[in-house]
């Protein structure tokens, strides 16, 4: 299927690896040109590389999502080398696993700081130019934690949360002006976040590493973790011109794991 995005400009933040890096190649093999960032310039470099083999034009900015100011530099950093931003791929890293109780509240407003603020600076950066040319896609990556609480994950759970009232409240504000905003979950997909999680349970359940997957793959319909590649095509996916008419929803990527309807 041509997804009808060849020649778009994509910026896809936290993507120099797992998830990130996933949507970025994902949209770069639909001739999309794409801009990523991250914090580890090898990794980014990496990536940025693996976007170009596919025939495209892409850069990559350093950028620590916790520094606040640099949204608008950013787009327009876009925009001088790629163009506009059309497709704006909102990805950030998760926190430590915690309680939801007795946290320090300085972990919640530097985790609020780099999870959430990001998100809304950059989206405000890039959607009034989306707006004006009428088409546009904001999706926003965020974790089954918001559906179904996820256990010692409290500071991802809550805050990731937010990010969904705030994107169906965006995507009602934007749907006249051909403008779509949706959240893309994901399940188990193996990456080095959720191979970090495994091994932190491991560790709190006096477990070993493999004996955790397997707990956690039995937890799973589809028997087995997610490839980021197919994460990567559900968010082309919601990218694309056959995607206009969905806005405002919130689409799992699980294997059947999140339990609830």
């Amino acid at each position: 299927m041509d997804l009808g995005i060849a020649g778009r400009v994509a910026l896809v933040t936290a993507a120099s690896s797992g998830l990130g890096r996933a949507m970025a190649l994902a949209l770069a093999a639909e001739g999309v040109k794409v801009a990523v960032t991250g914090r580890d310039s090898e990794r980014l470099r990496a990536t940025v590389d693996a976007c170009r083999a596919t025939g495209v034009a892409a850069m990559g900015i350093e950028w620590d999502l916790a520094e606040h100011g640099r949204a608008g530099e950013v787009a327009d950093r876009v925009a001088a080398d790629l163009g506009p931003v059309d497709i704006l791929i909102n990805n950030t890293g998760g926190p430590p696993p915690t309680t939801a109780l007795g946290q320090d509240p300085a972990l919640w407003r530097d985790m609020y700081a780099a999870m959430v603020l990001p998100v809304i600076e950059l989206t405000d950066a890039v959607v009034g130019g989306m707006r004006e040319r009428g088409w546009g896609r904001i999706i926003t990556s965020t974790s089954s934690g918001p559906i179904t609480p996820i256990p010692n994950l409290g500071v991802s759970n809550t805050l990731r949360a937010s990010l969904h009232s705030w994107s169906k409240t965006v995507a009602n504000e934007v749907a006249a002006d051909g403008v779509t905003a949706n959240v893309i979950v994901p399940g188990r997909i193996a990456t080095p976040r959720v191979d970090s999680l495994d091994r932190a349970r491991a560790e709190r359940d006096g477990s070993s590493l493999e004996e955790a997957q397997a707990k956690a793959r039995a937890s799973i319909p589809a028997g087995r973790y997610g490839d980021p590649a197919e994460y990567g095509a559900v968010a082309a996916f919601l990218a694309s011109g056959q995607a206009a008419y969905v806005t405002g929803s919130v689409i799992r990527v699980d294997g059947g794991q999140v339990p609830s309807v």
